[in-house]
């Protein structure tokens, strides 16, 4: 049995099944191409990382199997400049770039040498946060060096094929002047009012109604024709002799964009790439499908503000490609963190689980890895107790980590500590329920209290000042249990009580571990401040 063989019997996850499709129908080869790419026509979001870190795994099981894969990620900042999304500053000014390339719209906050630039830049250092490395292609640079000149050559001639594909799913047949291409208007540089074009083998003549300028461009000289995007999508396939690219559902659907590039790719004398639909991601309170142009988006950054980038990367490993999924930034926030302990957990061999499910955890975990695996599990430090530690010292994140000082071993314990601690104070801060959040009394609140309640308040001073610390949780539930029980009282009785002396509110954490958490001594002084 051959070692490919051999990897095909041991796939568990969908990426290195796809990776084992790709050798499989492509052949053997030195290096294969995936690609991705985005227009940059306003701020990347959140639903656009998902098709490139589906690159990113499949990059990374074929890799695993001693194969080079070259990740190229296309910026469609050729495309024109169709809409200013409401979250631009500025929107006068880049109303006067309407309908002209992306590329050539300024930058509105004067960062970057341009609106395109602006995106890229960003969503690129988004991607190295996460682990990703791209090979970006910038579109713009690559029309205008002629590099596309025999394809978009190729497709002129071929004008007719074209349209014969093109038609079978319009409507409308496309008219008998309809040419494969746009140009940008040499005076007035849009391309959204250019009619008459007419192509006669070398040069592409127009007329230009937003400026009336009559044009002519000169095939092998020009920078200035661009391929349509059905046309443009194949035609680059072609070029970068891409093995694997996947789509959303919206390109998937029949009659969609890679339904009719799979027949026009063949005019380029390529073949369709191994393709892979995946579904849409969403964030869990935002309903619809997120837009740049809307400009009403959750970023890469957004999401690693609430979850560590292991993470981000587990989440999408955890779910099959085709399959749509919600991140939450609600309260199961605090679930999901418990899944992905849990699954760590199972990855290291700390909790046992079936077979299957070990495999599972361990690939998907090895997936998450913004590098190589760590040879031991890192510190775990429970995101719910962690909020509480946190507000417990005010949002002080050194004070916290004093607190689990003697669980932090080495420096990725440090980085986990850290980002999680970063993580918890921004969703307390910005999606926590009221109900979740809580700050330490400084002082003794004033309060009305019965005589069994002063009675119960006062032998659990009396039990702290005799006992001191406790080895665990359950032992001091159990103590105050027992006096509790003693006194004939019932935990609506005194668990109020005592959440209102610790926190103003008649409910919190669990009481014991929320005691010991705050500490006994500053506890017993709250107390004693009722009394």
């Amino acid at each position: 049995m051959s070692k490919n063989d051999q990897n095909s019997q041991n796939l568990v996850h969908w990426a290195d099944i796809t990776a084992d499709r790709i050798i499989k129908q492509i052949g053997d080869k030195d290096t294969y191409t995936l690609a991705s790419g985005i227009t940059p026509s306003g701020t990347v979001h959140f639903g656009n990382f998902r098709e490139v870190i589906t690159v990113d795994f499949v990059a990374r099981a074929l890799r695993k199997r001693g194969k080079k894969a070259r990740f190229i990620f296309s910026w469609d900042d050729y495309d024109t400049f169709r809409k200013i999304p409401k979250n631009m500053p500025k929107q006068d000014e880049l109303e006067k770039f309407m309908f002209q390339p992306i590329v050539d719209t300024p930058d509105p906050y004067g960062e970057r040498e341009s609106y395109a630039a602006l995106h890229e830049k960003s969503f690129e250092s988004q991607l190295e946060k996460v682990g990703i490395a791209v090979e970006p292609l910038y579109q713009a640079k690559k029309y205008r060096a002629g590099e596309y000149v025999k394809g978009i050559e190729k497709a002129l001639n071929e004008t007719e094929t074209i349209k014969t594909i093109l038609n079978q799913f319009r409507k409308e047949p496309l008219s008998a002047e309809w040419l494969p291409v746009s140009v940008y208007c040499e005076k007035c540089n849009t391309d959204n009012k250019i009619n008459q074009k007419k192509w006669d083998g070398s040069k592409l003549s127009y007329h230009c109604d937003n400026c009336g300028h009559d044009g002519c461009e000169t095939l092998t000289e020009t920078s200035r024709l661009k391929l349509p995007w059905r046309v443009d999508w194949p035609m680059r396939w072609a070029y970068e002799k891409v093995d694997f690219e996947p789509g959303g559902k919206d390109h998937s659907s029949q009659g969609g964009s890679f339904s009719t590039a799979k027949d026009i790719v063949k005019i380029f004398d390529w073949k369709a790439p191994i393709y892979l639909q995946y579904d849409f991601v969403s964030i869990k309170g935002k309903g619809g499908k997120m837009s740049s142009s809307s400009g009403e988006v959750v970023t890469v950054n957004d999401v690693l503000n609430i979850y560590e980038p292991e993470m981000v990367r587990w989440i999408f490993a955890s779910y099959k490609s085709n399959v749509d999924f919600a991140v939450s930034f609600d309260l199961d926030v605090i679930k999901t963190y418990e899944d992905f302990d849990r699954q760590e957990r199972l990855a290291y061999g700390i909790e046992e689980g079936n077979e299957k499910k070990v495999a599972m955890a361990k690939r998907v975990y090895e997936l998450s890895q913004l590098g190589v695996v760590p040879s031991k599990m890192p510190f775990q430090p429970s995101f719910r107790h962690l909020t509480n530690v946190l507000q417990i010292h005010d949002g002080n994140i050194q004070m916290a980590k004093d607190y689990y000082q003697e669980q932090i071993k080495n420096d990725r314990d440090e980085r986990r500590f850290n980002e999680r601690a970063h993580c918890a104070l921004n969703w307390l801060e910005n999606f926590a329920p009221d109900d979740f959040k809580f700050s330490i009394n400084k002082e003794a609140p004033k309060l009305e209290i019965d005589e069994l309640g002063k009675k119960y308040l006062q032998e659990v001073s009396q039990m702290i000042d005799g006992h001191g610390d406790f080895s665990s949780d359950e032992e001091l539930h159990e103590k105050l249990y027992e006096i509790m029980h003693s006194l004939e009282l019932k935990p609506g009785d005194i668990f109020p009580l005592c959440y209102n002396i610790l926190i103003n509110k008649p409910k919190g954490p669990k009481l014991a571990g929320f005691m010991r958490t705050i500490g006994l001594k500053k506890v017993n002084q709250l107390i004693k401040g009722i009394l």
